[in-house]
């Protein structure tokens, strides 16, 4: 065997070397992903086993497609690679480039993974938006260990070189084989076929593809058999944003039946309806408070083990708690756009907030006559460009961000959130001793890496392990302490708003709104109601409560609710008129109870879904394959009955089809 190699050609030995070099760095990376990032539901090894085998032959795939201009340049140069300083030098160059990018790219999936529960794709571009990418990198900073990072890799590539370079002394040392035509010709035939093999990947008619990873409906699987380069690379080509005018139309006719719009106009695509007044209703204050990275799932409202949100439970249960209540999409600055244009957020790459063409919306916060227009964060506004969303569409609107608090900054994300409710009731408190109504977007961010947590005052205290029972930890979802306290103090820092009101003194005559504007990533867990976690659900569902003592009774809504419905039902709860000219709906309509639908999308083995869920029924379409699907949540929640209810599946196709062409027609055409 050693003879038959030494035989090689030395310049072909030193592309298969090369090739091994790069495939097992590929599969370390692979392996820290199994051994520390790796989540599922599924227990059984053969899916395991497949999804590496899967993976490892697209780690071969890369492997090669990187080495093609090393294979080409050793064939054409034959013995003379080993000669041509240039060619050394260009090789050195062309290798350090090659492990250093995958190097990065391998580092930024993990923390990809870690922070959202994906592979990487395209998406993380917009972290790179101008103007976000200093407060970006700053929670980077504060979140991960960057100097001792930066210093593996600089070692790491340390290494690397002195491997390259002692490769590259090995066999430039060893002796010269010359080949005539007809061998050199079967060489060079025979390592093109290798590297089409190694690259085609399948003993069958197809290539290897990506979407042979998603043979479960676990999106830990499927992730254990992708390669998140390749898979980056192959949804790199996203077509921008755009709308479809024909499908507008053709879906028009279900989404106006739905949202029971004044005149039905399927060519002038008519959604407004009017909603009258009703000046016997006191004009309350509103303050929408969006909760951090909270689902439903986290909070002790829903079950969850740890019983982590006292404060929200007690709230809850003196209000409104919505049970079911969902956001379109996950990300922040896609939910802050969402609740104030009553749009979902469906863009491929940016979110609508950093696209100028989809800033100018007739949104129903302005039309709170009479009412001070308030946004407050403890950050900057220039944050995904969401200023925008307030300047442009409400008049008169009052920002308040860092720079404009007494409070020293806490970290990326500006003052913490004890200090900015603080300083935020006092404004609440001065408009109200003034007897001026207000409507109030109170951000909080602290629930969010790098989880700054404070003493509040002076009573908020950390859990460890030690203080805690670690097995109701491993059953509840949380991935970290850190995690769990940061959620701790987020509703420690909501009991705090509560109290401060009442000092302050506008408790009585203001309605809170408490909601999430997504779920954190979590491990698999088991004691929500519905399989959320399996049907990638529980990313959007989320808790939502109201708050007003003197004004609401306690109760329980089970009628699903949505992130759009915000503002047109705290209009409605204060008497104010307005024209909806977008898809939220009132969440306390009584004609609706039985015919409520939500639109939400999620991610399910990697695979980009948008759906309409209801009381009884999920239905869903793949974005990428329009495969549909529909799902009995009274039922089988997994098991798809499409083919046994056709006449529902065909009416709800209709409906979820039109909540989303008439979403990406109103983000260009829903202009003031």
């Amino acid at each position: 065997m050693q003879y038959s190699w030494k035989n090689i050609p030395r310049y072909i030995r030193y592309v298969f070397v090369q090739t091994l070099y790069l495939f097992l760095l590929m599969v370390m990376f692979r392996a820290i992903f199994y051994l520390f990032f790796f989540k599922t539901t599924i227990t059984e090894h053969a899916a395991i086993i497949r999804a590496w085998n899967l993976g490892l032959r697209f780690d071969l795939r890369l492997a090669l497609y990187l080495m093609i201009p090393v294979l080409l340049l050793a064939l054409i140069t034959r013995n003379k690679f080993f000669t041509s300083p240039a060619i050394r030098k260009s090789n050195f160059i062309y290798f350090f480039l090659v492990y250093l990018l995958l190097t990065l790219l391998y580092i930024l999936d993990l923390g990809h993974y870690d922070y959202l529960g994906q592979r990487l794709d395209p998406s993380v571009l917009r972290f790179l938006a101008k103007g976000e990418r200093a407060d970006n990198a700053r929670m980077v900073w504060q979140s991960y260990p960057v100097v001792r990072g930066a210093l593996g890799i600089f070692i790491f590539m340390f290494l690397v070189y002195r491997l390259q370079k002692a490769t590259w002394k090995k066999y430039a040392a060893q002796p010269v084989i010359y080949l005539r035509n007809w061998p050199y010709t079967g060489y060079f035939i025979g390592m093109v076929l290798l590297f089409a093999a190694g690259i085609y990947g399948n003993i069958a008619y197809f290539p290897l593809r990506w979407s042979q990873a998603m043979f479960t409906r676990d999106n830990g699987v499927t992730s254990l058999g992708l390669n998140p380069i390749l898979y980056f690379a192959s949804n790199f080509s996203v077509k921008g944003d755009t709308y479809d005018l024909q499908a507008t139309k053709k879906y028009y006719p279900a989404i106006a039946s739905y949202l029971k719009v004044d005149s039905t106009d399927v060519n002038g695509l008519n959604y407004v309806r009017t909603i009258a007044g009703d000046s016997a209703k006191p004009r309350l204050n509103v303050v929408l408070v969006m909760l951090e990275s909270t689902g439903a799932a986290v909070t002790s409202m829903y079950g969850n083990p740890m019983q982590a949100t006292p404060n929200m439970k007690r709230l809850a249960d003196s209000g409104i708690l919505f049970k079911n209540f969902y956001v379109p999409a996950i990300s922040t600055a896609k939910t802050v756009f969402g609740v104030h244009t009553g749009l979902p957020d469906i863009t491929a790459v940016k979110t609508a907030s950093r696209h100028p063409k989809m800033l100018d919306q007739r949104i129903v916060m302005d039309q709170f006559k009479g009412y001070d227009r308030l946004y407050l964060l403890g950050g900057n506004t220039n944050w995904a460009n969401i200023r925008a969303v307030f300047t442009n569409n409400v008049e008169g609107v009052r920002i308040y961000e860092e720079g404009m608090y007494k409070s020293p900054k806490a970290d990326v994300w500006g003052v913490s959130d004890y200090d900015l409710i603080t300083e935020a009731s006092g404004i609440f408190k001065e408009n109200n001793d003034k007897k001026k109504p207000f409507v109030a977007f109170l951000q909080l961010a602290d629930n969010h890496p790098p989880y700054t947590t404070t003493s509040g005052a002076g009573d908020f205290k950390k859990l460890t392990e030690k203080d805690i029972d670690m097995k109701k930890f491993k059953q509840s979802g949380f991935v970290s302490i850190d995690q769990f306290n940061a959620l701790r103090y987020e509703d420690y820092n909501v009991g705090h708003l509560i109290d401060m009101a009442r000092k302050d003194g506008y408790l009585d005559n203001t309605i809170f709104v408490f909601f999430g504007d997504h779920n954190c990533v979590l491990n698999p867990y088991s004691f929500m109601p519905l399989p959320e976690y399996e049907l990638s659900t529980g990313g959007v569902h989320v808790t939502a409560f109201m708050y007003s003592p003197k004004h609401l009774a306690p109760q329980q809504i089970n009628t699903p609710g949505s992130l759009l419905d915000v503002y047109p039902t705290v209009a409605k709860m204060v008497g104010m008129p307005y024209r909806n000219y977008t898809l939220g709906v009132d969440l306390f309509d009584s004609t609706r109870v039985n015919d409520k639908y939500v639109f939400i999308t999620y991610l399910r083995n990697q695979m980009p879904f948008y759906a309409t869920l209801g009381d009884q029924y999920l239905y869903e379409i793949n974005l990428i394959t329009n495969a549909t699907a529909m799902y009995d949540l009274k039922g089988d929640p997994l098991k798809n009955i499409l083919a046994q209810q056709p006449d529902t599946a065909k009416s709800l196709d209709n409906l979820t089809r039109g909540f989303y062409e008439s979403t990406r027609y109103l983000m260009f055409n829903n202009k003031k």
